[in-house]
């Protein structure tokens, strides 16, 4: 158990994920920033806090502190991707994004999706410094990289316990999907609703596979990590072509499953050999002058 824990991978993975992780906090953060800030303006009303936020014993959330965390984990964001200090700017990033996410889902209603990302916050910054051009392998690292896994298989398994935990078997049986559809149906999915012999078995298609997800887990190659995360990717893409509904955050975090190092190699060596053949179409050279060889006369 111990070795699969921590088995060891190149720490040049984990300055690829760092790079994918920390870019999009910003991201997040300012494009759901207005929602989160409504919210600071309603005071205590309508302010329901998370068992985290009551344990902490967080106050309510103001404008201004809502202001002030929403500038500084950007900016620790921003320093984080670029690798300087990763335990510090690493760290900050990672709790106030928390506290973030504690604003955001204390007034009703709670997100799943952000689940392993912040799994992924909170044990980037313990392996310290990985440069992406550093190949050696670290056992901190693997762990790091273990624990993203585990949590992004998590989400799915624990979603199909609550399913059933709070829903029962209405859930897989009932119309959940009908009702799902009737809300947020699009051209590509629209014709469900007139196949209802079709929804019930995919419902119970959606509890068997989340409740299969740990199986994953068994995938040791990282061939067979990426065929789980392209597959992860793809339910992900369907369920947003038929519902619209997407959770980057988490699909952010299964990027963990991927050998990210050789996928970066790769793409650096493509932008290379663009570039290079750009700047000579641009700049052809020049061959030089030749020397006229004189003729012998007769």
């Amino acid at each position: 158990m111990t070795s699969w824990w921590f088995a060891p991978v190149p720490l040049s993975r984990i300055a690829v994920l760092r790079v994918l992780v920390y870019l999009y906090v910003p991201i997040d953060v300012l494009l759901a920033g207005a929602g989160v800030r409504e919210h600071a303006r309603l005071g205590r009303t309508l302010y329901h806090p998370l068992h985290i936020a009551r344990v902490l014993h967080l106050p309510a959330p103001t404008t201004a502190a809502v202001t002030a965390i929403e500038i500084t984990v950007v900016v620790a964001a921003l320093v984080a991707a670029t690798g300087r200090a990763p335990r510090i700017s690493g760290g900050i990033a990672g709790l106030l994004y928390l506290c973030w996410m504690l604003v955001a889902m204390s007034y009703g209603k709670v997100d799943h999706d952000r689940f392993a990302f912040l799994i992924a916050l909170a044990v980037l910054p313990t392996v310290g410094r990985a440069r992406i051009s550093d190949r050696s392998r670290s056992q901190a690292a693997g762990w790091a990289l273990r624990c993203v896994q585990i949590a992004v298989v998590l989400t799915y398994f624990l979603s199909a316990w609550a399913k059933l935990r709070f829903g029962g078997w209405n859930w897989p049986t009932g119309a959940t999907l009908e009702r799902a559809l009737l809300r947020r149906k699009t051209e590509l999915s629209s014709w469900l609703l007139d196949k209802p012999d079709i929804l019930v078995p995919m419902q119970f298609a959606m509890i068997i596979g989340e409740l299969c997800s740990p199986l994953v887990l068994l995938a040791r190659s990282d061939r067979a990590r990426t065929l789980v995360a392209f597959a992860m990717w793809g339910f992900h893409l369907m369920v947003y072509a038929g519902l619209t509904i997407i959770f980057l955050p988490h699909c952010v975090a299964i990027t963990a499953f991927l050998p990210l190092e050789r996928w970066w190699a790769t793409v650096s060596h493509g932008t290379r050999r663009a570039a290079a053949t750009v700047l000579g179409q641009q700049h052809p050279r020049r061959s030089p002058p030749r020397t006229p060889v004189p003729v012998a006369s007769d």
